[in-house]
């Protein structure tokens, strides 16, 4: 009798499909995302003990409004319990095209990575009101900002293989509008965990640990509001009502611009804490949180730009001609810093001890270039830059294991180590 349960489900179909039926659709992954985000506003509640009793209280209160706004939207607009006239005697069924195992974990790991970054906002929020922005709040905040990245990781790459091997593309990523939705909030929960970790070791990078938390929550409001608007031309997009996208946008206002604000009237009291040398660690990752909010905007802008020109009645298509040497401008800059940042010593280094660790990962560097101008004499510049530096950074990024016990090694040194050894992989 409930529409949405006759529209998705079906008796004789698999349970897990059942279960993904749930919130293979506007209403129902809407009732998921609230559900994700109560129950990690109660788990806020319960075990965080880091902060003052003031923050907490306001960090608490600022996501209870955020969560108000999607209830808001959910009963208004995108009601899951709405009830058919008269009982269906079989439900359709979930689409064809949505029964696969993808659908079970890709949209569940992106709304935990996007709810995530809520609970990230309201920290943000928080420590702000209360003038609390220091390492207590950073390491509050940080557990939650890894989560959300990981999740956000393991939504993309579900979402790229799923599209590879189910949904016959031939390919896995395509710049598409909705693909860059998840990309967004991801590159700025990216900066945010590198800003943040140092933040709470380091006491250092506030304003931005601040204002990245803020950025990442508007990306995932961003992408929430262009999937489900209804303005996007895309093969993942929700075609819905376009007033759902106008109640999406309101709450993008309030929630951003209301942050901004804060942000302009507490901006004297956050102070960017302990200095550091141009030559340190903080600085390398100062330099990448540059370059990731560059791809960041880069990717904004090629996103929203056909939209844009749309408006004023004209069509244009923005796609890998543009994303890709583009990004490149900021990412290979990036990657290579990445070789380096982690060799560096924090507050001050000297460039004499960081030159000879980096030799050889920049004689296969060199090397690897030499390799394929000889052996693909008409490969062009970006791909022959691409494989150089990621074979490079593959190498380097074990260097900081060097001179360890690997044993005692913490686990976040490992993490460090494969995630940059995986994107240098990845890049090849």
């Amino acid at each position: 009798s409930v529409k949405l349960v006759a529209a998705n489900s079906h008796s004789m179909k698999p349970f897990i499909f059942k279960l993904a039926g749930t919130w293979g659709n506007h209403e129902g992954s809407m009732l998921l995302w609230i559900t994700i985000m109560a129950v990690s506003g109660g788990v806020v509640a319960l075990v965080e003990k880091r902060l003052r009793e003031d923050t907490l209280i306001a960090t608490l209160a600022g996501q209870a409004f955020v969560s108000l706004g999607f209830y808001a939207f959910l009963l208004l607009s995108s009601n899951p319990f709405e009830r058919l006239p008269e009982p269906a005697p079989e439900g359709q069924g979930l689409n064809p095209l949505l029964q696969d195992i993808g659908l079970a974990f890709h949209p569940p790991t992106l709304y935990v990575g996007y709810v995530g970054l809520s609970v990230a906002f309201s920290f943000a929020i928080g420590a702000l009101i209360t003038r609390d922005v220091g390492p207590a709040f950073a390491r509050a905040m940080r557990p939650w900002v890894l989560g959300a990245w990981i999740f956000l990781t393991v939504g993309i790459t579900a979402g790229s293989y799923w599209a590879y091997y189910t949904l016959g593309w031939g390919g896995w990523w395509f710049w598409d509008p909705v693909e860059n939705a998840s990309l967004m909030p991801w590159l700025a929960a990216t900066a945010l965990l590198h800003s943040c970790s140092v933040l709470a070791s380091r006491n250092a990078l506030r304003a931005w640990t601040v204002m990245l938390g803020v950025i990442a929550f508007s990306m995932s409001m961003v992408g929430t509001f262009l999937v489900r608007s209804g303005i996007l031309t895309s093969v993942h997009a929700f075609a819905v009502d376009p007033e759902r996208g106008s109640f999406i946008l309101a709450l993008l206002a309030i929630y951003i611009g209301g942050a901004l604000a804060l942000f302009g009237i507490r901006a004297s009291t956050v102070t960017e804490g302990e200095r550091f040398s141009l030559f340190s660690r903080e600085a390398s990752l100062v330099f990448n949180n540059v370059m990731l909010c560059g791809i960041l905007g880069i990717v904004l802008l090629g996103t929203l730009y056909p939209l844009m020109t749309e408006a004023f009645g004209a069509k244009v298509s923005v796609g890998p001609p543009y994303f890709n040497p583009v990004s490149a401008i900021f990412a290979i800059p990036m990657m290579l810093m990445m070789g380096v940042g982690p060799l560096l010593r924090w507050r001050k280094d000297k460039p004499s001890r960081i030159t000879a660790m980096v030799a050889v990962p920049a004689l296969l560097v060199a090397l690897v270039l030499l390799a394929i101008v000889l052996m693909f004499p008409s490969i062009r510049v970006l791909p022959m830059l691409g494989i150089a530096v990621g074979a490079g950074l593959a190498v380097a990024s074990w260097l900081p294991l060097k001179g360890r016990n690997l044993r005692r090694t913490p686990l976040s040194v490992w993490g460090m180590v494969v995630a940059h050894c995986g994107l240098g992989v990845a890049l090849l």
